[in-house]
């Protein structure tokens, strides 16, 4: 694998295009709206939803890293499974999700959706700290992308792709509950979080468990993934979504939303992933816990959402080039070490303190 397209060149799509130019692959960005005068690669202007003009890209590259809104992710795979390509994308829609793993039974390259950071980063992470039980009771993964310094009462801003948060927020959420594999209905489950002493509320949300619940069925007997946010934002966002009625109108409601809530560049995305279970005989509890802050890469300032997302991706890519990963078939997150990812040129970013 040496050549990849990358389509949407938003924040992460940028990013994580310079970061494959920066691991050696030869890179085509795929996005209408964008000035190739400010790429170092290839850029290409057409419709991702004209499946002709993303075959004839398809036929020139190895891969394709779809960043694109979750919705334009079932075409895009189906041109990707027909030209015999790696596919990679950053989705947590199920359905969508669900399309692709059926691809991958007759694809003759990868088929790798969820590689973002919730799926994604979470769930290896997650996969890490299971694996060191004998017997794993839970595993509880929470992430929160959040500006560093929040006004308001949402205590919010919208660095992530207005769809995906409203989807995020609305559809029901996979868990595994006293061995049982259930669906439970998104924003229920509240609970408080401390991070070095910062009170955060944490509840669910739709797709970040990827297909862990799956794998774990039998192995792990509670696990689950939640949205952190600052304390009162769960209120209110009930309030918006069901009082108001706006889950009735998803495109109004991230309209409105990003307009009154507009992206930050001091953002910080925190991770916090516990698991407790029996290790020689006696009960533990493992812990991975992180705030990431905007880093300098490639001399621009990235945002954490945006270097955490694209990060992640990158490096699983990187992995599937060194043959440490299938190159066929299906790709779960929780299949991916978490050692071999940070220890990749991109993966080693998460090891920063800048």
């Amino acid at each position: 694998m040496k050549s990849i397209a990358v389509l949407g060149l938003g924040k992460v799509g940028a990013l994580a295009a310079q970061l494959l130019v920066d691991s050696d692959f030869t890179v085509i960005g795929v996005d209408s709206m964008a000035d190739p005068a400010k790429f170092s690669h290839d850029v290409r202007a057409i419709d991702v939803k004209d499946a002709d003009a993303l075959a004839e890209i398809f036929d020139g590259v190895d891969a394709v890293l779809s960043c694109l809104p979750y919705h334009l992710n079932i075409g895009v795979s189906n041109v990707a499974h027909a030209a015999g390509i790696h596919y990679f994308d950053l989705t947590e829609d199920v359905p969508t999700t669900n399309h692709i793993r059926n691809l991958a039974v007759t694809s003759q390259g990868l088929m790798a959706p969820q590689c973002g950071l919730a799926p994604g980063f979470v769930g290896i992470v997650g996969a890490n700290l299971i694996a060191q039980f004998d017997e794993c009771r839970s595993c509880r993964m929470r992430v929160g992308a959040l500006p560093q310094n929040p006004t308001g009462l949402m205590g919010y801003a919208f660095n992530w792709s207005p769809e995906g948060v409203v989807n995020e927020y609305l559809n029901d959420c996979e868990v595994i509950e006293d061995g049982e594999r259930k669906w439970v209905s998104a924003m229920e489950w509240r609970e408080q979080i401390y991070i070095e002493g910062l009170q955060l509320e944490a509840f669910t949300t739709s797709g970040g468990l990827g297909t862990m619940c799956e794998t774990y069925l039998g192995k792990v007997a509670n696990l689950d993934y939640k949205t952190m946010r600052y304390p009162g934002h769960f209120d209110l966002m009930n309030f918006f979504f069901h009082e108001l009625l706006m889950r009735e109108n998803r495109e109004e409601a991230g309209r409105i939303l990003v307009h009154a809530k507009p992206p930050v560049d001091q953002d910080i995305v925190y991770v916090h992933v516990a698991a407790e279970g029996l290790i020689d005989g006696k009960m533990s509890r493992k812990e991975f816990v992180n705030g990431y802050k905007p880093l300098m890469i490639a001399g621009e300032s990235r945002t954490a959402i945006a270097w955490t997302t694209a990060g992640s991706v990158v490096s699983v890519i990187e992995l599937v080039r060194e043959g440490q990963l299938p190159s066929k078939g299906f790709l779960k997150q929780e299949d991916i070490p978490l050692p071999a990812l940070l220890s990749t040129r991109t993966g080693s970013f998460y090891n920063r303190k800048d």
